[in-house]
C-alpha cells in the first residue's frame, strides 16, 4: 500500500467518525460507567502521582531497506505525570507537572549505542469535559519544552503552547487534536517544523471486551500538500483487568526523533506497553 494511498483512508475514516459524531451516545461500558460524579471523585482521590502517555519498550527494523544492525533498534518511552495542587482550580481544572523521556537505542551495534535521548516536560491546566451527565474528555492547555540534551551540531530543541482535547465518540472510540503554537530557538534545527509538524489528529478504538485497542495518529507537517506523519498502533491485554498490553507500532515519516528530525523513518516495532486508563494520551 502506497504512503499517498494510506493517508486518503486515514481522511476518509476520520471523516466518517465525524458524521457520527452527533449521533453518539456518550454512557459508560457495562464495568465502568463513565457518569460524571464518579469521574469528579476519580480526578480528586487518584494518585498525585501516575502515567501520562504510553510507556512502552518495544524492538523492530526498518521497512523497506535491507534489514541491517544499523536500521534495527530498541525505542521506548517512560512517561508520568504529578498533580499539583490539592484541589480543583476554577473552571473546573487540574494543574498537573508532565514529563515524557524517550530513547532509541542501537542495542544490535557494537557497545549497544543510545542513538538519541529526548527530553519532554511540561506544565498544564486539564479540565475533565461532561454532557448530559457523562463524562465525554477531557481538554489541557500545556507549556512544553522538547530537546535532547546534545551539545554543538547535534543539539536539538524547541518549545511550544499546546492545546490538545480527547473526545469520546462512545465508550470505545476516542478522537484526538492537538495544535500548538511553537518557537524554535535551536540554531542547529531552524526547519524543524518542516519535519515535526505544527498539529495532529488520531483516532482510537477499544473493543468491547477491552482486551484490544488499536489507533492511528496523523502530524500535519508544515506546508499545504498531504506531508503527514503517521502513526498505527496495536495492543492486546493479556489479562483482562491489568494495564500491560502486547504492543506493535508503526511509524511512517519523519520527526521520530529530534537528532533524526529530517531523515525519514518507515518502522516496525514489537514489544509490551503499560497504558493508563481509559485511553492514552499522545
Amino acid at each position: 500500500m502506497s504512503f499517498k494511498r494510506l493517508i486518503n483512508i486515514l481522511l476518509v475514516m476520520c471523516t466518517a467518525f465525524s458524521a457520527n459524531l452527533s449521533h453518539a451516545q456518550i454512557t459508560g461500558s457495562n464495568d465502568e460507567v463513565l457518569d460524571a460524579d464518579s469521574v469528579r471523585k476519580d480526578f480528586d482521590k487518584q494518585p498525585y502521582f501516575g502515567l501520562y502517555k504510553d510507556n512502552y519498550f518495544i524492538f523492530g527494523p526498518s521497512v523497506g531497506p535491507k534489514i541491517t544492525r544499523g536500521n534495527t533498534n530498541v525505542k521506548f518511552q517512560i512517561s508520568i505525570s504529578q498533580r499539583l495542587t490539592n484541589s480543583v482550580l476554577p473552571w473546573g481544572t487540574y494543574l498537573y507537572l508532565f514529563y515524557t523521556q524517550k530513547c532509541f537505542w542501537n542495542v544490535m551495534e557494537k557497545s549497544f549505542p543510545m542513538r538519541d535521548l529526548n527530553f519532554n516536560p511540561g506544565i498544564g491546566l486539564t479540565k475533565p469535559l461532561f454532557a448530559k451527565d457523562r463524562y465525554i474528555g477531557k481538554v489541557s492547555l500545556i507549556i512544553e519544552h522538547e530537546s535532547n540534551g546534545r551539545d554543538s551540531t547535534l543539539s536539538r530543541s524547541w518549545n511550544r503552547v499546546s492545546l490538545a482535547a480527547s473526545i469520546y465518540v462512545d465508550p470505545r472510540i476516542m478522537v484526538y487534536g492537538k495544535i500548538w503554537a511553537p518557537w524554535v530557538d535551536g540554531e542547529n534545527n531552524p526547519d524543524l517544523l518542516d519535519y515535526y509538524g505544527i498539529w495532529q489528529s488520531g483516532v482510537s478504538y477499544m473493543s468491547h471486551s477491552k482486551r484490544f485497542q488499536t489507533s492511528v495518529m496523523v502530524t500535519k507537517r508544515r506546508g499545504w500538500n498531504l506531508n503527514c506523519n503517521v502513526v498505527v498502533e496495536l495492543s492486546f491485554r493479556l489479562i483482562k483487568r491489568d494495564n500491560q498490553y502486547l504492543f506493535i507500532q508503526y511509524y511512517n515519516g519523519y520527526g521520530e526523533s529530534l537528532l533524526d528530525y529530517n531523515k525519514f523513518r518507515s518502522q516496525l516495532r514489537v514489544g509490551f506497553v503499560i497504558k493508563p486508563r481509559f485511553f492514552s494520551d499522545y
